[in-house]
């Protein structure tokens, strides 16, 4: 089934620098497998940190409106009536993504009317882009998720490998990981993780691991100078691969032990 990862954690822990640090290092490890990133987080800036230029126009998913009508059958807004639920969807990843560096970027939107959970045309049409890239095809995906899970259903849950609920040192860590790791328990994912990002001392770990004891951490991740220096610059951070350090190495090739 190829590796499904979801990345999730409250505003500001750096869950869209690890996404894209993640699947920039296992495209370059795993050069022989495709490597999808999907950004469904709401203020989408996955592109930056995967080095996609700002000038080049990336429409979300959920705002195709002439595909949503051709391919459900009903006009993007509208609410009840008639429309397909199980449109086609598998061209979708190459006719919409954006690609640098062995990464695909995928960006899908959010419903913008009806309400979380509505059913529409857009929300169709996710579900079903959802359901394909986690379900029908062997590529490693990898979605940078905000603290939500909302794109993802019970029909694709059992398929996810890890949801990764990240975290920083701090006393707020519980409350966003707690709620990270219901809302994946209430959908059925099976294996919810934290990864401590952020770590500046030993008792930033010991601080994470004792308040968090009851979830499995996959790893920590220590404030890398380089990160905030590419964010001064607006650049993505380790322009060259290679020089990725080797806690994103370690924890790139633990992830891929799950697929």
């Amino acid at each position: 089934m190829g590796l499904k990862l979801a990345i999730g954690g409250k505003g500001g822990v750096g869950k869209t620098t690890i996404t894209s640090l993640l699947a920039r290092c296992i495209a370059h490890l795993d050069p022989d497998n495709r490597v999808i990133a999907i950004d469904a987080d709401p203020v989408a800036n996955l592109a930056a940190g995967l080095g996609i230029s700002e000038n080049i126009p990336i429409t979300p998913v959920a705002e195709l409106s002439d595909l949503i009508a051709e391919r459900t059958g009903a006009k993007p807004g509208t609410m009840g009536g008639f429309f397909t639920l199980n449109p086609k969807v598998d061209d979708i990843p190459e006719r919409f993504s954006l690609e640098r560096d062995g990464v695909k970027l995928l960006v899908m939107g959010t419903v913008k009317s009806g309400g979380s959970g509505c059913i529409c045309p857009e929300s169709t049409i996710l579900k079903a882009l959802m359901n394909h890239l986690v379900l029908a095809r062997k590529d490693i995906v990898i979605m940078d998720m905000e603290a939500g899970v909302e794109h993802l259903g019970r029909a694709t849950s059992g398929s996810v490998d890890a949801l990764v609920a990240v975290v920083n040192p701090g006393a707020r860590s519980r409350v966003a990981a707690e709620r990270i790791r219901k809302l994946g328990q209430d959908i059925g994912i099976k294996r919810i993780v934290v990864l401590g990002n952020r770590i500046r001392s030993k008792e930033d770990e010991k601080l994470i691991a004792d308040s968090l004891s009851d979830f499995e951490i996959i790893g920590f991740l220590p404030e890398f100078d380089e990160i905030a220096e590419a964010d001064r610059k607006g650049v993505r951070p380790f322009d060259d691969i290679t020089t990725i350090p080797l806690e994103l190495k370690q924890l790139a090739g633990k992830f891929l032990t799950l697929s």
